[in-house]
């Protein structure tokens, strides 16, 4: 029995750069080169300077749980129930839709520090990830 396939984002132009790190393991986000202010998701100009100059850099991979979901039903056959989907604000700033992996926190999720991680599908495809961060001290609230 072949794996479930893992739909595939559609890039569109801006988000190569950012598929292309998943792949490689190396999370780089769009930052602009005039003020400093990190993309994501990437875009053309800077929202908040309107420089049309941007770099692609590392991000740490640390970030804060905002909100999360865990689905008790399977919509896809590549995500069995139950799985959890959590937004993340990174250290950087943005925020990104993603999975928990690993032990669940206890009781609410919101505050509990994550780090990024990235996981290979039964289908050879990367994603990134994240599981609980044991070795921060709790986000100030």
């Amino acid at each position: 029995m072949e794996p479930a396939p893992t739909p595939r984002p559609v890039p569109l132009v801006h988000d190569i750069p950012f598929w292309e790190s998943v792949e490689q393991r190396d999370l780089k986000l769009q930052c602009c080169a005039e003020c400093g202010l990190w993309r994501y998701p990437a875009g053309p100009i800077c929202a908040e300077c309107n420089s049309e100059e941007s770099t692609w850099e590392r991000v740490s991979g640390r970030g804060t749980i905002l909100s999360w979901v865990v689905f008790h039903k399977t919509y896809l056959p590549a995500y069995p129930a139950p799985h959890s989907v959590i937004a993340v604000r990174l250290e950087e700033g943005p925020l990104l839709i993603s999975n928990l992996e690993g032990p669940e926190p206890e009781g609410s999720w919101i505050g509990e520090r994550v780090v990024l991680r990235y996981s290979t599908m039964p289908d050879g495809f990367v994603l990134p990830r994240f599981a609980l961060d044991r070795s921060a001290s709790p986000a100030p609230a």
